[in-house]
């Protein structure tokens, strides 16, 4: 073997348990190589259910520097085992030369063995139909989540094209779709202010989405999805990189927008080379630009204006609940129960909003509750969940609902 044709990455792999996050200790790990059943290595997870660091080949680093050079990450297969759980194996996990990659297997999930596709900038992906980069936001019929850009504990990602209604749909932590997404679309070899400037656009994207409700106006039950061509590449179970979760850790609460407009800017992107859009960010473009010296929001403006800037976002719990329409007396449903759940939980910090019975039945005392909480918070006292009502309610839930 010619060492000068390899260089050397990393693989941590951490067991969990899908829905409490527990840490699976004794887990046995088995590398092997793409398609066979040769194992490269066997490690166990520790009382934190992680492995220690791997050492794998890569390919030279100056690959993933040059868009016309070979392929740039080798792959391996990975079996996660432990005593209790149904085995996890996940194919072409991808290692890059000086990178470290983590792969957090689920024992508890209940999907299939995971095929990691190649990174968009290597594989052979649709381009993105292009969008206006400033949505209209008509008032008060648009369905914003809130009067304001919020950082949802969660979206939920469409595992297909909009339409396609057998697609799954996943539920999953922002932070994590963010750098779920970042591995797909860069290197995490590159530049660490080319990433920087490449996550905020992926988070200003996807909050974009947040905000306008895009999907859910147009009746569908998710916030985003994993088609090329509408959104951005998301693999669920793909390993990630630790250079790129780094680097969202710092700057997830933050988007580009502009200083007359309340929304995230739509950050579209290209690969910068097989495809080139004026007005969007070149992600090999960025990388180029990184090694000469600019910073991320200088790359940034390059490509979106000089008169983008970053705004943070406040941070909520959960999944934003879109306005449903007016709720009034003798409304039924789920969407009423929330308001009285909300209400009731406001009511521990504010006692002069009564207390509900929680029955998805809009009367008199719901009513009442409706009223007072108005007069508390200086809206007008209609009785009726209208559009303001129904977000600052939202709005002081999640801020009692924090303390």
């Amino acid at each position: 073997m010619n060492d000068d044709l390899f260089d050397y990455g990393l693989l941590r792999v951490n067991a969990i348990e899908r829905n409490a996050a527990f840490p699976v200790s004794d887990a046995q790990v088995s590398v092997l190589e793409p398609d066979s059943s040769n194992v490269i290595a066997e490690l166990k997870t520790n009382n934190e259910g992680q492995t220690v660091p791997l050492r794998l080949e890569a390919p030279p680093g100056a690959y993933a520097q040059d868009s016309e050079a070979p392929r740039p990450f080798s792959e391996y297969d990975v079996r996660v085992s432990a005593e209790g759980y149904e085995d996890v194996f996940v194919r072409n996990v991808q290692i890059f030369s000086g990178s470290t990659a983590v792969l957090n297997t689920s024992l508890t999930s209940p999907f299939d063995d995971i095929d990691i596709p190649y990174p968009t900038l290597w594989g052979d992906f649709p381009s993105k139909i292009p969008e206006s980069s400033i949505k209209r936001l008509p008032f008060p019929s648009n369905l914003v989540v809130l009067p304001e850009p919020v950082i949802p504990e969660f979206v939920v990602v469409h595992g297909g094209v909009p339409d396609d209604r057998t697609a799954p749909d996943y539920t999953v932590r922002f932070k994590d779709y963010i750098n779920n997404v970042a591995s797909s679309e860069i290197y995490a070899s590159w530049k660490r202010e080319a990433i920087k400037a490449n996550i905020l656009a992926i988070i200003s994207f996807t909050l974009s989405r947040v905000y306008t409700e895009w999907y859910r106006s147009k009746g569908y039950d998710f916030t985003i999805t994993n088609s090329t061509a509408y959104d951005q590449a998301f693999t669920y179970g793909r390993n990630i990189f630790q250079e790129i979760e780094e680097v969202t850790d710092e700057i997830f609460d933050l988007y580009i927008s502009k200083s007359d407009i309340n929304q995230p800017l739509f950050t579209q992107y290209s690969d910068g080379r097989r495809v080139v859009r004026e007005g969007w960010l070149s992600q090999w473009g960025s990388n180029d630009l990184a090694g000469q010296g600019f910073s991320a929001i200088q790359i940034l403006r390059y490509y979106y204006g000089n008169d983008i800037i970053l705004k943070q976002a406040r941070r909520v719990e959960g999944i934003p609940i879109s306005f449903p329409g007016v709720l009034r007396r003798g409304t039924r449903g789920s969407n009423v129960r929330v308001i009285q759940s909300q209400l009731n939980r406001i009511s521990q910090n504010f006692p002069l909003i009564p207390k509900l019975v929680v029955d998805g039945i809009f009367g008199s005392k719901t009513e009442r509750s409706v009223r007072a909480f108005q007069e508390i918070f200086g809206l007008p006292v209609t009785g009726e969940v209208n559009f303001p009502t129904w977000y600052k309610i939202s709005d002081i839930f999640n801020g009692v609902n924090s303390q």
